[in-house]
């Protein structure tokens, strides 16, 4: 074991990433978008108050369904300040040659067999059944279309 083993040692941000191979070109950069981190909260918010609504009905609390929206917005929002800085550190590159991600992740173009959109997310698939995803992007079929071009 490496101590610059990037997966062991996850550090946020470009450290954490693979080096360019010699003669390797960067085509494509793409980072988290913050209103859509913002939006995919508020949907999760959303649902799970649903949710949880429906529960404190069935259960015949609905008297209390305040409660458990209350929990739901307290809870999603400390997921949302907590992870917030580590989402912003990741990115992808897109090369002439593969994708690279944080934490050592990569996959050579050669390998992708599906780029889908899953929400505000881009799952990449490999030939060998390994699946990535590219976190809260703007527009994800910009991501899809850049990547299958490459």
């Amino acid at each position: 074991m490496s101590d610059r083993d990037p997966i062991l040692n996850y550090r946020p941000g470009p450290q954490s990433e693979l080096p360019l191979e010699p003669g390797e070109e960067v085509r494509a950069t793409f980072l988290p978008d913050p209103a859509r981190y913002t939006r995919d909260h508020i949907v999760l918010a959303a649902l799970f108050i649903v949710l949880v609504g429906v529960g404190f009905v069935f259960l015949g609390k609905a008297n209390e369904i305040w409660i458990g929206a209350l929990g739901v917005i307290l809870a999603i929002g400390f997921r949302y300040v907590f992870f917030r800085s580590e989402v912003f550190a990741r990115r992808w590159q897109l090369t002439d040659r593969r994708l690279i991600g944080p934490q050592g992740r990569q996959v050579r173009l050669s390998d992708v067999k599906e780029v889908r959109s899953l929400m505000g997310d881009v799952q990449i698939v490999t030939k060998g059944g390994d699946k990535h995803l590219i976190r809260y992007q703007a527009d994800p079929q910009y991501v899809i279309a850049r990547i299958k071009r490459a």
